[in-house]
């Protein structure tokens, strides 16, 4: 062997070495903290049923949904990507114009479990459009398939935030708007009138995270600007709703296995200094915050409260991978943060 390969063989092996010692590097613990790097704001998490994945939204322009694995913590770009898939619409997707790939950005994710390991995907999208975007998730094969199926176009003037799966085919969506936003349903499935409709007595500031009872009889609301928790009933007359202070922002609201709810979000000494964080600015006095919620006695126990760092910057969302609790977060941060549940 000549010196020359010789020294070209040590000089690449030891580049080698360096861009992996560089990257187990770049994702250490914070102490008891670990991480999944890879995502890039990874603002809403939802876990495919019976399976080792996670799909997590990232909210960036031109931003993708990434699959996640809990086993090794590997991530990829699912979509859009040079393979991503399409079928030809159907009902009840029918009035959705077409798929638009370009100038996806997404944010608030559900999925409603189906059978046979097929499942459907539910994403608010903003960019090109606002609209809900549908996908199919085939967990069936090795690396899970998003398909994507149809969209419902979110009504004039709305932008929505997060999104939940109803009983019945429909679908439900925060308008996130301050000092006054709402909750809106849509019917398009087994003969709905597929058109949206504000939900009575949803009123509220900053609506945010959603999700819904296994009966469908109520709404469990992310209320972001009065730093609270709202329990609202559906289809009941009179409307009831109530709600408990959690003490920090909510942003997204997740089922822990316990059935209690993780109502992830932040705090800081101001909203402003909340949106100085977003937007790149000073973090001081910030955190990271989840709190569990008992969504029927209204009793809630913080179990996270982590300072905003470059790891984590701005937590919006929770939950629970065996004996982990993981937060994902926005603001530009490529980690989703592992803490040990208690």
């Amino acid at each position: 062997m000549s010196s020359r390969l010789l020294f070209l063989l040590l000089t690449s092996s030891l580049f080698l070495f360096s861009l992996a010692e560089a990257r187990a590097a770049s994702c250490d613990s914070d102490g008891a903290v670990d991480f999944v790097c890879g995502p890039v704001s990874p603002e809403d998490l939802a876990i495919i049923p019976n399976s080792k994945w996670l799909i997590a939204s990232g909210m960036e322009d031109e931003g993708f949904l990434y699959l996640v694995d809990t086993e090794d913590y590997s991530s990829l770009s699912a979509y859009p990507s040079a393979n991503s898939q399409q079928q030809a619409m159907a009902a009840p997707y029918q009035s959705c114009p077409g798929r638009v790939e370009t100038g996806f950005r997404p944010h608030g994710l559900s999925l409603r479990s189906g059978d046979n390991g097929v499942h459907t995907l539910y994403v608010v999208r903003h960019g090109a459009r606002e609209a809900i975007e549908v996908f199919s998730i085939d967990s069936n094969s090795m690396v899970p398939d998003i398909t994507w199926i149809g969209c419902v176009l979110a009504p004039d003037a709305v932008v929505f935030n997060s999104v939940v799966a109803i009983p019945g085919g429909g679908i439900a969506a925060t308008h996130f708007q301050q000092p006054v936003g709402e909750l809106w349903e849509w019917h398009g499935a087994n003969g709905g009138s597929g058109e949206w409709n504000k939900v009575p007595g949803s009123e509220t500031a900053g609506p945010n995270g959603i999700e819904i009872s296994a009966d469908g009889r109520w709404f469990y609301i992310a209320g972001w600007g009065t730093k609270s928790f709202i329990r609202l009933s559906r289809g009941q007359t009179p409307v009831q709703k109530t709600s408990v202070d959690v003490g920090h922002h909510i942003d997204n609201l997740r089922w822990a296995p316990d059935g209690s709810l993780f109502a992830a979000g932040h705090n800081g000494p101001s909203p402003i200094s909340i949106f100085q964080c977003l937007s790149g600015g000073s973090c001081d006095g910030v955190s990271s915050m989840v709190t569990k919620v008992d969504p029927d006695q209204l009793v809630i126990d913080r179990i996270i409260d982590y300072p905003s760092n470059e790891f984590l910057i701005l937590g919006t969302v929770a939950v629970q991978i065996n004996d982990e609790v993981w937060v994902g977060g926005i603001a530009g941060g490529n980690r989703i943060a592992r803490f040990s549940a208690r």
